[in-house]
């Protein structure tokens, strides 16, 4: 077709070759030129009306949408575990029988209420005995008092006679202190979640005898890579949420980071204090905070779905006209983050391009496509 055209271009050049005999050389460039042109261009008007004969069958039923910009946010989710910020585990600070264990497992104690008495049968004795001892001291420290004021006796005897008398008054002490130690008290409101050992067993320091745990406020923690350090702060807010209760979700500050980096993992720590007045939340139960690390509000966000990869990168498939068909064109871009189901544009695309958003896995470039509503 291009052949005959040309042939045809060459014989009206000639023909005008031979009427214009009188015209400049420059001139007849000129007109010659123009002719081409306006040939080029039927055989273009010829091609169009081909291949629009060609491709009326074949267009490709797609949706599209022009692009538009909006607020983008991107937030991570860290997995962590509840821990009880007031916790103890009870031991004892004197060695002793277990005499009385006044609580249950799941009893509710206050901070000061006795929960478990050792034996103190010896330490008892003791003090009786001293007892004794010091008020026979006291009056031998009294009488050489009197003398020592009225000049009658040495010092050596009325220092001996004091020493004794205090050094009996401090025995006492300490073993009324020790008595004191032998009644265990709760060092913290809460409720008794354990208990490790049985009335007439022997119990002595760092031994546990029960773990107390106050449910009403809790914290997660939760181990983050050190990339996070930047945008991780503490008061930022996060949301919260639990495996074991879908339904149960918070909005709360972050109460502390992690001031070293762990050296075999390289994370840091979060923590993040939750209220727990129903008490359904369990120290070691496992929950999620999500922190949002990104934002923008002048951003191009298309569906990540439509979004596909190749050898030279990532790209979309666009729409434009070319004279009466709408055609599919192939675009790179450059993505950013990525949340739920929408990834940020950073280069390629720009607001008002039309980008096919079903269909697109049937297209390929150039195809001749037909927008459906």
């Amino acid at each position: 077709m291009k052949r005959l055209i040309v042939i045809f271009a060459i014989s009206v050049l000639f023909v005008s070759c031979s009427n214009d005999k009188t015209l400049s050389n420059q001139d007849k460039l000129s007109l010659y030129k123009k002719q081409i042109r306006e040939l080029e261009q039927q055989i273009i008007d010829i091609e169009s009306v081909s291949t629009n004969d060609e491709y009326t069958g074949l267009r490709i039923p797609v949706r599209a949408k022009p692009v538009s910009i909006q607020a983008f946010s991107h937030s991570f989710k860290a997995a962590g575990e509840l821990e009880s910020i007031y916790e103890a585990y009870i031991s004892p600070e004197v060695n002793g029988q277990i005499v009385s264990i006044n609580v249950k497992e799941g009893s509710v104690v206050k901070k000061g209420q006795v929960i478990a008495k050792l034996n103190t049968t010896i330490v008892d004795k003791n003090i009786i005995e001293l007892q004794s001892q010091l008020e026979l001291a006291s009056t031998i420290f009294d009488k050489q008092s009197q003398l020592w004021e009225k000049g009658i006796g040495s010092e050596r005897q009325f220092l001996e006679a004091k020493n004794n008398f205090e050094s009996l008054q401090n025995k006492i002490y300490t073993l009324k202190a020790q008595r004191e130690m032998a009644i265990i008290k709760s060092p913290i409101n809460g409720v008794v979640e354990d208990i490790f050992q049985k009335k007439g067993e022997l119990a002595s320091p760092g031994m546990q005898l029960m773990q107390i745990v106050n449910l009403n406020e809790l914290y997660i923690t939760a181990r983050l890579s050190e990339a996070y350090l930047s945008v991780v702060k503490k008061g930022d807010y996060v949301d919260v949420s639990f495996p074991s209760y879908p339904d149960l979700n918070y909005q709360k500050k972050i109460w502390r980071t992690g001031n070293v980096v762990n050296k075999q993992n390289r994370t840091f720590v979060v923590q993040v204090k939750v209220d727990n007045p129903d008490g359904l939340l369990k120290p070691n139960m496992l929950a999620n905070i999500t922190i949002n690390d990104y934002n923008s509000e002048n951003a191009v966000v298309l569906p990540s779905i439509i979004i596909r990869e190749d050898m030279s990168g990532f790209f979309i498939f666009g729409v434009k006209k070319e004279n009466e068909n709408y055609v599919a064109v192939k675009k790179y871009i450059k993505t950013g983050k990525s949340f739920k189901d929408k990834t940020e544009v950073l280069e390629g695309l720009k607001e008002g391009d039309i980008v096919i958003t079903d269909g697109y896995n049937n297209v390929s470039n150039g195809a001749v496509v037909t927008i459906i509503e």
